[in-house]
């Protein structure tokens, strides 16, 4: 069922590498509410992570959602590949691809729900016509490529802008980038539900040590919660 509650979303790119499983039952285990995978090609983002095989591999790991984030191009030839991994939903880039219309209905096709992500320097307008066909939008609040990077505050104003433009529709708005317990408000108060985090997770534990998780987790949520009432 839909709702506008904030949800956090712990990115496995800052996880250990070598213990994936273990991480996303910890981060599942003290309180995440679905486990971002950041897919890249080293063509359309300067950095390569996942590909399918690593997503079916987890997601016996992942009670939840497993929310995949496409920063490839191209996108469609890996649709049906990333589904039968077991993604719930898969979001991709405009500007990875000049069909995202068909691309978003490609996506549906499989069962899993669908997302547009939009770099910094991508207006509104590129996704206001697609909107019926979206499940999620995510505004990056970092240029995509990299963990750990700094908070884009010029992206606050764009949720704020593509809440107005979503009105009542059931469609989530995700953020990702430099979300900590200073930003989180921020995009909160904007409008964003889903909150993507990796290093603001992840930083001071381990599979070994998974408390920190939680703390961090809370303390992201709190922060965002709080900027809402």
């Amino acid at each position: 069922m839909f709702d506008r509650r904030i949800k956090i979303a712990p990115s496995i790119l800052s996880a250990d590498f070598a213990n994936f499983g273990a991480e996303c039952r910890a981060i599942e285990a003290e309180g995440c509410d679905w486990v971002h995978v950041d897919v890249m090609d080293g063509h359309f983002v300067p950095n390569i992570t996942f590909g399918p095989a690593t997503c079916a591999a987890i997601r016996p790991h992942i009670k939840g959602v497993m929310d995949v984030h496409l920063m490839i191009a191209p996108v469609d030839a890996y649709i049906e590949a990333f589904a039968n991994a077991g993604a719930d939903i898969i979001s991709f880039h405009p500007e990875a691809g000049a069909h995202s219309h068909r691309t978003l209905q490609a996506i549906r096709a499989t069962g899993a729900k669908a997302g547009l992500a939009i770099n910094p320097g991508t207006g509104l307008d590129a996704i206001e016509h697609m909107l019926d066909l979206c499940d999620l939008v995510c505004v990056m609040t970092v240029n995509p490529g990299f963990g750990g990077q700094k908070f884009i505050h010029s992206q606050v104003e764009k949720v704020r802008r593509l809440r107005a433009m979503i009105g009542d529709r059931p469609i989530h708005i995700e953020i990702d980038g430099g979300v900590t317990p200073e930003t989180a408000p921020l995009v909160a108060a904007a409008g964003a539900d889903v909150l993507v985090a990796g290093s603001a997770v992840f930083k001071g534990g381990s599979v070994s040590n998974t408390a920190p998780y939680g703390e961090n987790i809370r303390a992201i949520r709190a922060a965002a919660e709080a900027a809402r009432s």
